[in-house]
């Protein structure tokens, strides 16, 4: 996963496109494939991602950190099956998004 959005970010520059780096979602556990434990994963990807980010420059997004709950997974208020972002937590992703977006324009 990190390759490919290192891969992806080298593209984009390459383009001359500025790429925002975003956090990958909480999630506690995936109904679909359970015993998977994706939590404490999500949080080392995250690591690497801001580090790159922070490394080459990179405006980096969390929205992890802004949607989590105790167990580092996707609380109910948030998404109907612990995965999936409700409109609620769009709406939460679109104002940190934003602020990123317009720093990037700056």
């Amino acid at each position: 996963a990190f390759g490919n959005i290192v891969s992806m970010v080298e593209l984009a520059r390459f383009n001359k496109i500025t790429p925002i780096l975003c956090s990958v979602m909480p999630a506690y556990e995936f109904g679909w494939r359970k015993g998977m434990e994706p939590a404490g994963k999500i949080i080392k990807l995250n690591e690497m991602i801001k580090a790159y980010a922070d490394k080459h420059n990179l405006v980096y997004v969390d929205y992890h950190s802004a949607l989590k709950d105790e167990r580092n997974g996707l609380p109910a208020k948030y998404s109907h099956d612990e995965v999936h972002p409700t409109l609620e937590a769009y709406k939460i992703m679109e104002s940190i998004v934003q602020k990123a977006i317009q720093k990037v324009l700056k």
